[in-house]
């Protein structure tokens, strides 16, 4: 496939999911009209700064520390001191799991990283994880939905289970992302394996997607776990 063509079509799908993530998550946490309004400047500027770091080069600078790990840990260090404040936990566990499920169910469209990788514009070991981590991660996440709608307190372990594989996934690629990066002291491999990353459109993957999906991830997992200790008064009942 053409380069241009690729990036193009990159372009449109990245683009369409940071709306409709940002908008689903505006849409359902239970805050004030003020809130989601300030929400969603934030993540405006988050974005324009990703859009901005991507076009001036930043994201291939690897030292002292990867500026691409920067854009990844900043939001989770930001939603880990949220939770300080009970208002921004209740309001972040507010969102209903089904809608962040049905969030991941797009990651199915990390295919195009193996079109990446055939075109030889992503190397080593991280579009393959990466994409088949996700396309896993996506289709499974049709059937954890269906199980939500059969009652979801029966099927906790195996929603907690996709919810660790789709987190895993995840932070296994953010590692194959860094450590392959050109001039990383870390590099392990001879040949820049995340150089397409550094360039919009596939620059919003690492730097607003992931963070977004990992945030999710936590929070399903802390609703999951409040099920669990809402099941284990019945069950010694």
């Amino acid at each position: 496939m053409d380069s241009n063509a690729l990036d193009f079509i990159g372009t449109v799908i990245t683009v369409a999911l940071m709306v409709l993530v940002v908008n689903t998550l505006i849409t359902f946490v239970d805050v004030s009209r003020v809130a989601k309004v300030t929400l969603a400047g934030m993540f405006g500027v988050w974005i324009g700064l990703a859009a901005a770091a991507a076009g001036t080069g930043w994201l291939t600078i690897s030292r002292p520390v990867p500026v691409v790990g920067l854009f990844v840990l900043v939001p989770l260090l930001g939603a880990a001191l949220a939770t300080a404040w009970p208002a921004a936990r209740e309001a972040m566990l507010s969102i209903p799991m089904p809608a962040m499920v049905a969030l991941n169910t797009v990651r199915v469209f990390a295919v195009l990283f193996l079109v990446l990788a055939a075109e030889e514009r992503l190397t080593g070991p991280f579009p393959h994880s990466a994409a088949w981590g996700d396309i896993i991660t996506g289709v499974v996440a049709v059937p954890v939905l269906w199980l939500m709608q059969e009652g979801g307190a029966r099927h906790t372990t195996s929603i907690v289970a996709w919810n660790l594989f789709g987190a895993a996934d995840l932070m296994l690629a953010i590692a194959f992302g860094i450590t392959s990066a050109e001039g990383s002291p870390l590099q392990l491999f001879p040949r820049p394996g995340s150089e397409a990353m550094q360039h919009a459109p596939w620059s919003f993957v690492p730097t607003v997607l992931v963070p977004i999906w990992l945030i999710l991830h936590a929070i399903i997992g802390v609703q999951l776990h409040r099920v669990k200790q809402r099941q284990a008064p019945s069950v010694v009942a």
